[in-house]
């Protein structure tokens, strides 16, 4: 038996955050903790955040003490905020990082610690049982998807490891995509979150299963990245094409509720030990992780390369070619062309390897993949 669903209301157009109130009250918000990044603060969102919420009657308190790989105490420091503010709400704003920790809080808020136990590798998912408060997720950047997701990630300090814990009861009850709120994000990370929804959809569709909704879901959301990502590098303010990636980021979230794949795998650790952002660790693996997968899923890479805007006329020489045009993207987009260029030295990657083994994403790949494999993944994409 397999489940498919796709719960989450989602508001989406230019302006769309002044609506942020009324959703608040619908929900039966008195009083809400925003979670946000210390970036999107300075940028003045949470301030349009707190003021439309304000003008609906609803309080707020902000924590902003959040990373861009988040860790477990930041995780605790956001409950304790939640907890003392008595709020009933939470509002996450930013980027994966603030999502993924709002998520969070609501599961920390009402479910004993160590937030470990979740760990969706070790069928966490199962201890998740309680009810949760509600969530208004607010994106301001179009990647993750994590706003529509039901799953959140934080590192686990005892391990040093990316930790997935995923449920149901983690989606947010609100959506809202503005794309105006992305018009600020600099280009590099235009670019590298660009990259990670472009992932997502790509694995998504790539990953074991059988999921019909979500492989459409994918394959529109790869050509609405495709079509739009240049043209947000080179002009910040096209907002048609901010409003497309925000769709991309979303699609592959919904998407990847049927599963990721080795690419991710191998992005988790970098982020944990090498400190790449996980967009960037995504565009600088998938390259090596789609020739890797050619031999399992010859006709899904060939459709993914069409959408890439390969020429050809038979399956092979399509398959063939959409590693090199996903490198020809990155390049475009002005990231790096490697992990060497990144930062990351040979010497760790049999550490990353055994870290990529440990890491779930890799389960639902199309082929089965071994440490060994892993460690030449990663040599792939120095």
């Amino acid at each position: 038996m397999t489940v498919w669903s796709f719960p989450t209301r989602i508001v989406f157009g230019d302006g769309s955050i002044e609506q942020i109130g009324t959703e608040a009250t619908n929900l039966g918000a008195k009083k809400a903790l925003i979670v946000a990044d210390p970036g999107v603060v300075d940028a003045g969102i949470v301030a349009t955040v707190e003021k439309a919420l304000a003008e609906a009657n609803v309080e707020s308190v902000v924590f902003s003490d959040i990373s861009s790989n988040p860790l477990e105490s930041e995780l605790s420091a956001a409950t304790e905020a939640y907890r003392a503010a008595e709020a009933d709400l939470v509002v996450a704003v930013g980027g994966g990082s603030p999502l993924d920790i709002g998520k969070l809080v609501r599961l920390m808020a009402t479910h004993p610690s160590p937030v470990a136990q979740y760990d969706d590798a070790i069928g966490g998912d199962a201890k998740i049982t309680g009810e949760v408060p509600p969530m208004i997720a607010v994106p301001t950047t179009a990647g993750t998807g994590s706003e529509v997701g039901r799953s959140g990630v934080v590192t686990v300090e005892a391990t040093n490891r990316k930790t997935v814990v995923f449920s149901p009861k983690l989606l947010a009850d609100v959506a809202i995509l503005d794309p105006v709120l992305t018009v600020t994000m600099p280009p590099k990370m235009t670019a590298a979150t660009g990259f990670d929804a472009l992932t997502h959809c790509i694995e998504a569709y790539c990953a074991t299963g059988d999921h019909p909704m979500c492989d459409a879901i994918a394959l529109e959301g790869i050509r609405l990245a495709v079509s739009a990502l240049d043209k947000v590098v080179s002009d910040a303010r096209d907002l048609n094409a901010r409003g497309a990636m925000m769709k991309s980021a979303m699609m592959g979230a919904v998407a990847f509720q049927k599963g990721l794949g080795a690419c991710h795998s191998l992005a988790h650790p970098l982020s944990a030990e090498s400190h790449l952002h996980h967009g960037l660790a995504n565009a600088l693996c998938l390259p090596a992780v789609l020739d890797f997968n050619r031999s399992a899923v010859p006709g899904r890479i060939a459709a993914i390369a069409k959408l890439l805007g390969v020429r050809a006329d038979d399956e092979e020489t399509l398959a063939f070619e959409c590693a090199g045009a996903v490198r020809a993207l990155r390049r475009k987009v002005g990231l790096p062309q490697g992990l060497e260029a990144a930062g990351v030295e040979e010497s760790a990657l049999p550490k990353l390897a055994a870290l990529a083994m440990e890491d779930v994403c890799h389960q639902l790949n199309p082929r089965p993949c071994t440490e060994e494999d892993m460690l030449a993944l990663y040599k792939a994409s120095m």
